[in-house]
């Protein structure tokens, strides 16, 4: 967990989660960058693509979901302390940083943009399920589950703090209702998200493609295709 790959020469900078265990040249090879590839020669977006920590983190069904929340803090702190500060450096003040990312790419990008909306205000998240504990989760859920699980942290939230994120952060969530959304959790996951994000007054966008839509690449490339110049 050390890369990151960098598309484009400026523009606004997008933060690119891969899906689960994806490396940074994830993107690349699926052709997601190439889906924008007219963005990033206009100068108008710059994808930083990093690598995932899923397989000693979420991805290890072999400790507890606790333990697997408590490893991701090497990965938060990795992507807040060198990832930003590098993408801050590199792009001149282009503009904020956007997260994106497709299956458990969409839950780190939506994670990040409500736990840290001063980063990130703003998510595109793809086929994405918010809920950690329905990952193959096992063994009692303490405070680090808690604080990494949307659909936990984000029904607790008021006062100040939930005043100051519904003017600071827009959680875009994407999901198609075709093969393979129903059995991730996908498709569910996405539409509770969405209510729960609605009922705080969190500003939310549901876009749910059709039931041809499969849980995979073809379908978010052209979803970040379609999505992608609306911010940049």
């Amino acid at each position: 967990m050390n890369g990151v790959a960098t598309c484009g020469h400026w523009g606004r900078p997008v933060l690119a989660f891969p899906a689960e265990k994806g490396d940074a040249g994830e993107f690349e090879r699926r052709g997601m960058v190439s889906a924008v590839g007219h963005l990033l020669e206009a100068g108008r977006a710059k994808l930083y693509c990093v690598d995932s920590f899923d397989s000693e983190s979420w991805s290890n069904s072999s400790i507890p979901i606790e333990e697997r929340a408590r490893r991701h803090r090497v990965y938060e702190a990795w992507i807040l302390d060198e990832v930003v500060p590098f993408i801050r450096h590199d792009s001149g003040g282009a503009g904020e940083v956007i997260a994106c990312g497709c299956s458990l790419g969409a839950f780190h990008a939506a994670n990040f943009a409500l736990k840290r909306a001063d980063v990130f205000p703003l998510a595109i998240c793809m086929s994405g399920n918010y809920d950690p504990s329905a990952w193959n989760g096992w063994g009692e859920r303490g405070e680090d589950a808690f604080f990494n699980n949307p659909l936990d942290y984000v029904a607790h939230l008021e006062g100040d703090h939930l005043d100051w994120l519904r003017g600071q952060v827009s959680i875009l969530l994407v999901c198609g209702q075709g093969q393979w959304e129903d059995t991730t959790g996908s498709l569910e996951g996405t539409r509770r998200l969405a209510g729960l994000l609605e009922s705080k007054g969190i500003r939310c966008e549901l876009d749910l493609w059709g039931h041809d839509v499969p849980h995979d690449w073809p379908s978010w490339r052209d979803q970040f295709a379609h999505h992608l110049p609306r911010f940049c």
